[in-house]
């Protein structure tokens, strides 16, 4: 990973210092959890009861109608430069509005901000970690900058130690940056400190967390590399390293085995590429339950094939392997946190591109289950590799669930855009399962209608792999169900442009998101 962030648990009693047994159990949880980062710029996180001495900044609350912790935490001197502030730039907490003062001499810090929470009742978790990374994005220094964030004195939906916790989550995940190709590369490297009378709780509540952080930053990274740096063959270490000590079983699949196995659909897509098509099955199985199946797709290189593709938008297609990227960091972070869950990710890769051996429109190609597809399309290459993977799941593992996650077609942005996924499913506890998730971790879901599978219908072949009409992101969702067993519980989420973003926004860096993750792993330590 080329982003590095830490966290300490500290634990502080008035008047007294850390005795060494605690010292040495925060010593051996990071070493457990692989925190530590000896040498490297990081961003830390420690909880405590207690705030700094001299501080860079104090950031303190204000919900809209008016209370907050401001007055608690500051003298009559400073809370009369607040409320001047507030007058001058009309600050009423409204939810991320904010307004900053240089601190007076005996405010122990050089600078206070304040951040409004909005309406008490509707500050849950999503809202944490948005506020979070705000507060990621405001100090995002060079230099190690000490900042005491203040929650002590504040009420809100949810109980003081998720909500301290959660704010560590925003800020550590808003302040991951990609740098490998950078000639210089400053990173966020400032000193947090959550100050909250539940400081021991938050810190526990914290490591969940914290191995949710590695699966997404190991998905941004993913998608954040070259195209050239991740192929399935260099994803498939990417992925094999990043496992590696945690308690899950890895296949892999070649190219000539996918052939030998009728995976005529995942072979046809890589048959142009010097790489040719891989499998790779990851199995977590941290409870004894029938297995969850998720299927990520994993195009390392989308060109469209012989339907090229002719707009600026190619220059994304490095991410077109997002979905396989979100499966394997969902599986990551439940096996860093020991999460009681039976989960299998599969991982169909391949690269898309043209040459003499390329797959053409017009080919007639049968799938691993037997069914034919006319290829009308090149560049609807994603929903054929996911197909043989489903199908290879199913028959293998006999999931219970099975959830696809894709960046499957453009018709999906078209439709809602990119601050929402498409969702897919005629089981309805799944959609409202997933929704909300999606809710409780910024990652929402918008539900679409799975129809139209009659517009895929093909004179030579049991199904075309496009449309004749109708919207593409129900086509194509309508295909994949098509390759789905009558008592496997479905869904599929089409996260076409969710994958990258070119703005920086709370606890979301510009980049890769690795969107998918955190709703994931919420959703199955939910059901768990």
């Amino acid at each position: 990973m080329f982003f590095t962030t830490t966290i300490t648990c500290l634990q502080k009693r008035a008047q007294q210092h850390l005795n060494m047994l605690t010292v040495l159990t925060a010593f051996f949880v990071l070493l457990l959890f692989g925190l530590l980062s000896f040498g490297a710029k990081a961003t830390t996180v420690n909880f405590t009861n207690t705030a700094s001495d001299n501080s860079f900044a104090r950031v303190l609350f204000q919900f809209s109608d008016k209370n907050g912790n401001v007055s608690a935490n500051v003298d009559g001197s400073t809370k009369e430069l607040i409320d001047k502030a507030s007058d001058i730039h009309d600050f009423s907490g409204e939810f991320q509005s904010s307004i900053s003062i240089v601190a007076p001499a005996s405010a122990n810090t050089q600078k206070i901000v304040v951040i409004g929470l909005g309406e008490a009742s509707e500050l849950g978790r999503a809202e944490a970690n948005a506020i979070g990374g705000q507060i990621a994005q405001m100090f995002t220094h060079e230099d190690v900058q000490a900042v005491d964030v203040i929650l002590e004195g504040l009420t809100t939906s949810i109980d003081d130690s998720l909500l301290a916790a959660s704010i560590a989550h925003g800020i550590n995940l808003g302040s991951y940056r990609f740098t490998k190709y950078l000639q210089s590369a400053p990173t966020p490297n400032n000193n947090y400190q959550i100050v909250s009378n539940a400081f021991q709780e938050a810190s526990d509540q914290y490591l969940s967390f914290r191995a949710i952080e590695n699966g997404v930053f190991l998905a941004r990274d993913l998608v954040n590399q070259n195209a050239r740096d991740i192929t399935p063959v260099t994803f498939i270490e990417a992925a094999t390293e990043a496992l590696e000590g945690l308690n899950v079983d890895i296949k892999v699949f070649d190219n000539k085995q996918i052939a030998d196995m009728n995976m005529g659909l995942l072979h046809a897509v890589g048959q142009g590429s010097q790489t040719g098509s891989r499998l790779m099955i990851v199995h977590y199985k941290g409870g004894n339950d029938k297995a969850i199946a998720l299927v990520g797709k994993g195009i390392t290189f989308d060109t469209g094939g012989y339907n090229i593709k002719t707009h600026e938008s190619i220059a994304l297609m490095k991410g077109d392997m997002a979905g396989a990227a979100a499966v394997l960091g969902t599986v990551k972070a439940l096996a860093e946190q020991n999460a009681k869950v039976n989960v299998i990710a599969a991982m169909p890769l391949a690269e898309n591109m043209v040459s003499e051996t390329a797959l053409v429109p017009g080919d007639i190609i049968t799938s691993m289950s037997g069914k034919s597809v006319e290829i009308k399309n090149t560049d609807a290459e994603g929903r054929l590799i996911m197909a043989d993977a489903m199908w290879h799941v199913q028959k293998e593992y006999e999931p219970q669930i099975m959830i696809n996650i894709a960046t499957l077609t453009g018709s999906k942005i078209r439709a809602v855009g990119d601050r929402y996924a498409a969702l897919f499913s005629d089981d309805d506890e799944l959609l409202q399962g997933l929704q909300n998730a999606g809710e409780l971790v910024n990652e929402p879901l918008w539900h679409l209608p799975l129809a139209y599978g009659d517009m895929l219908k093909s004179t030579h072949a049991d199904t075309s792999n496009i449309g004749s009409g109708g919207p593409g992101a129900s086509t194509a969702a309508m295909f994949l169900k098509l390759f789905v067993e009558e008592d496997t519980r479905w869904a599929h989420l089409d996260i076409a442009g969710s994958e990258l973003t070119t703005t920086t926004k709370n606890e979301v860096p510009a980049g890769g998101v690795g969107y998918g993750v955190r709703l994931l792993t919420q959703w199955l330590t939910e059901i768990e």
